[in-house]
Order: C-alpha cells, then sequence, then structure tokens
C-alpha cells in the first residue's frame, strides 16, 4: 500500500523541536521561527546532548554571526512561501521588516555566503512547493500560480522549466507514470 503525504514543514519542526526541548527538561521561550531563547543556564553538556539529539531530524544549532542571518532569511522565506502568507509589500520590505535590518545588507551577506541571491532562493522556493502541490493536491496549476503570487502561468511555468529543465506538465506526466507503476 502507498500512501501520499502532505507536510506542514513549519509545523512538522515547531513539534520536533518542542518534543526535543521538553525531553531535555528546557525552560524556553520560541523567539521566531527556528529561534529559540533558553530561559535557565544549561551546562555544555546538556546543550551537547541537546544538538545531538536534534542532528538526527537535520536541526542544527547555528552559531557563526553570519549563518546564523542567513539561516533567519531562509527561515523567512521559507515560512512565507509554504505557509502562504499574504504579504501586500515587496519581498524585500518584508524581509527587512521581519529581521529589522537593511535590505541591501541582508542581499549583500545572503550572496556572499550562498553564493546565490536572495531572490533565486525564494524562486527555488516557490518551484519545490510547486512540485509538492503538483504532486499532493487536486490544484491545477492556474490554481498554483495563483496561490504563489505569480503573474501569470506563463511565468511560474518558465521559472519551473529553467529550475527543473522540465516543464510542470511533463513533470506531472512523470508523477503519474511512478504512481502507476507503484
Amino acid at each position: 500500500m502507498k500512501l501520499l503525504l502532505k507536510f506542514d514543514f513549519t509545523k512538522v519542526c515547531n513539534t520536533v523541536l518542542e518534543q526535543k526541548l521538553k525531553a531535555h527538561q528546557f525552560n524556553y521561550q520560541q523567539v521566531a521561527f527556528g529561534e529559540i531563547e533558553l530561559k535557565d543556564k544549561v551546562s555544555k553538556e546538556q546543550l551537547d546532548a541537546f544538538h545531538n539529539d536534534i542532528n538526527s531530524f537535520g536541526i542544527e544549532v547555528v552559531e557563526d554571526p553570519k549563518k546564523i542571518i542567513i539561516q533567519k532569511i531562509k527561515d523567512v522565506i521559507v515560512d512565507m512561501v509554504f505557509n502562504e502568507k499574504d504579504i501586500n509589500v515587496k519581498t524585500s520590505v518584508y524581509l527587512s521588516e521581519q529581521l529589522d535590518e537593511n535590505y541591501n545588507y541582508l542581499s549583500n551577506l545572503f550572496s556572499e555566503v550562498t553564493y546565490t541571491s536572495i531572490e533565486n532562493f525564494i524562486i527555488l522556493q516557490k518551484i519545490e512547493y510547486t512540485k509538492i502541490l503538483l504532486t499532493s493536491e487536486e490544484l491545477s496549476l492556474t490554481e498554483i500560480a495563483f496561490k504563489l503570487n505569480y503573474s501569470s502561468v506563463a511565468h511560474l511555468s518558465k521559472q519551473f522549466k529553467n529550475t527543473t529543465g522540465i516543464t510542470p506538465s511533463a513533470f506531472q506526466r512523470i508523477i503519474a507514470k511512478r504512481k502507476q507503476i507503484n
């Protein structure tokens, strides 16, 4: 038997973190997505045990100041795309407001550390979400384009092909054939 699953990545991450923080008996407060404030002093051994525990879920504690900002940028973008936040301002303004930093600084730092632009990272996240929507929901490409705030289906299709090398309809055909085989 085959099950098709849909994930709310934010909820999954928050649930895992909450369970692990409680398991380690940390008194904490979630400041923002991916940012936890420990209210009590903890030993290095306790932190090391926690780090090892969450690493098995692909979660790591970031300590380099530049990488912390990069991770915050990525978290805001992933939250924005996958949770379909209805943002009535430009992404640059939204990121700047969310992180309380100048967008030019954020953009330059992101490019310096990741060797790609914030805009390209946003496109990659939108295409990943498009793939999920194409495989797990009964939405048309037009509905997906609207949901992800694309100006047109053609624009989404072009970005999809540029990113994946195939068109969305070819992707759907491949997924349909895989479902038939399994």
